[in-house]
């Protein structure tokens, strides 16, 4: 057992399994006293059961931490306001929360069902808000606290998983939200876009070239949930971790500007936008056409 958080109380969603999971044991290898949260269900949100969550706490304790479980769908507000209410009913406190509760269900954008945009967004982008809505209210009274959400590199754009894709640039956008409306009052918030070897990137349809495993993203999560990251300064940033690398990602800004005296009309614009503004490369759409070139060429695309 370190020591890394000793003394903290952290909770933790879809940590019943691979990522999460690596999270709550070494956040509770660390010191903390952890809350596990998982619904149990399959990769496509089916077939809940709560045995994956008490069976964490288990190896929690057998390894000498302390943990409780929670198998609450945080998909609904109750459901995150009672992974927030346990952590506050069993420690007395809470200090940190990691949300990394997610599902799939692939389909291309026009074949795109309702009820497979709905859950997918409810359980990562809202089931991002229903936590860090109910642990921002204890944090700010506590004047301290960590918020970590889980993205992905897919927020650039997805071929065929526009519902993951868009509630995992939502999450960006609501960390960095967190991050502006609680400095104030001691509290930071980040996100975490993993590349590691779990039940959700086994169906990622090419190689990928940089991937770890689910420890190497939990060694990070620790750090942010640490002191020592608080003290730095640390919130509002996007970090990727694959095996060895860990790198952050830009912030978002304007590139280039042009102004036209007296507005613009449609004529003007279409003579001055391409050559004055113009477009930012898209680095998704850069590779599919570098695969599209290989495959006609019959050559094999390499992964970045």
């Amino acid at each position: 057992m370190g020591n890394f958080l000793a003394g903290k109380v952290v909770a933790v969603t879809g940590a019943g399994r691979g990522i999460g999971r690596a999270v709550a044991l070494a956040a509770a290898a660390e010191g903390a006293k952890v809350v596990v949260n998982d619904y149990g269900v399959a990769v496509d949100g089916a077939s809940p059961s709560s045995e994956v969550a008490e069976a964490v706490v288990k190896e929690v304790e057998a390894a000498g931490g302390d943990a409780v479980a929670v198998a609450d769908d945080v998909s609904t507000m109750a459901g995150g306001r009672r992974v927030v209410d346990v952590a506050l009913s069993t420690y007395g406190r809470l200090d940190g929360v990691v949300c990394v509760a997610g599902i799939l269900r692939e389909r291309m954008l026009f074949n795109m069902s309702e009820d497979e945009w709905d859950p997918v967004v409810a359980t990562h982008l809202k089931g991002t808000f229903t936590v860090f809505r109910a642990a921002s209210a204890v944090m700010r009274e506590q004047r301290a606290g960590t918020l970590i959400g889980f993205t992905s590199g897919n927020h650039q754009g997805s071929v065929s998983q526009a519902n993951y894709s868009a509630a995992k640039g939502g999450i960006i956008s609501l960390v960095r939200s967190a991050a502006l409306g609680l400095h104030k009052y001691g509290v930071t918030a980040n996100a975490v876009a993993p590349v590691a070897r779990t039940r959700m990137s086994a169906g990622v349809p090419m190689e990928l070239a940089e991937i770890g495993e689910p420890e190497d993203v939990a060694a990070l999560v620790v750090y942010l949930l640490s002191d020592p990251a608080r003290e730095q300064g640390i919130t509002g940033q996007v970090y990727t971790v694959a095996g060895a690398k860990i790198a952050v990602w830009a912030q978002p800004r304007e590139v280039r500007a042009a102004y036209a005296s007296g507005g613009w009309t449609v004529e003007r614009i279409a003579e001055l936008l391409p050559g004055s503004v113009g477009v930012e490369p898209m680095p998704m759409l850069q590779r599919l056409r570098e695969m599209e070139r290989a495959a006609r060429g019959g050559e094999r695309p390499n992964a970045q």
